[in-house]
């Protein structure tokens, strides 16, 4: 299967498809390598299956993108938003039970506990890439056109004047480093959020990472000590 069909070709995105694919598919098999016991006792079995579930409904979906032919108003666009939100979902559930778990009292090995925060931080990480990337001014096939008042997100680049002049424009690694400096610093850093959905996403981003560093990493520095 080749994962690339699931988006536009790159002359229609005007750029490589081939990072957006492979961040979907680093999610999957971030999944498929998490720690399999990470939470002792009764529970343990929950994490088992979701290791799998993941990767599984991804690479489904992306399979199903890769074979359907859009028509109507349903475009690539929207089937590709479709897989990073079944993802996202996944993600979000697993990061919820892990959180729900430990404030109850589930026992953790604190390696392999760290291990698995750093797996679900990364894929929070790529995720919101893709989110980003996909929304920013109507998407990869819209933003090359839409005006400055259509704009999600302002770059930097695009403040001054000579790089604007020169055709500048983000590119999906660019949404991938404001993912990143987001879930790190919790704010905005060098491109700065516009619309309301991307102030929101924006914030959702930060308190995912939040409570991953003060509920999951402490509870494990907390078992070492």
């Amino acid at each position: 299967m080749d994962v690339r069909r699931a988006i536009p070709p790159a002359e229609e995105l005007g750029e490589s498809p081939l990072w957006p694919a492979a961040a979907i598919v680093a999610a999957a098999v971030l999944y498929a390598d998490l720690p399999s016991r990470f939470i002792a006792g009764a529970h343990a079995g929950a994490f088992g299956v979701v290791r799998w579930v993941v990767p599984a409904l991804t690479l489904l979906v992306l399979a199903s993108l890769a074979a359907i032919r859009p028509r109507g108003r349903i475009t690539r666009r929207h089937l590709a938003i479709g897989t990073i939100g079944i993802v996202s979902l996944a993600n979000s559930v697993s990061i919820g039970l892990l959180i729900h778990l430990l404030i109850n009292g589930a026992h953790a090995h604190a390696s392999p506990l760290l291990r698995a925060a750093v797996h679900m931080w990364v894929v929070n990480v790529l995720l919101f890439a893709l989110w980003f990337w996909q929304l920013d001014g109507g998407g990869p096939l819209s933003r090359p056109s839409c005006s400055p008042a259509q704009r999600d997100f302002l770059f930097p680049q695009q403040t001054e004047a000579a790089l604007a002049e020169s055709g500048w424009r983000p590119l999906f690694l660019d949404y991938l480093y404001v993912s990143f400096t987001n879930a790190t610093a919790f704010s905005p850093t060098d491109a700065m959020p516009l619309s309301r959905w991307a102030k929101m996403l924006m914030l959702v981003q930060s308190a995912i990472s939040l409570a991953l560093a003060v509920m999951v990493v402490a509870r494990a520095v907390n078992i070492l000590s």
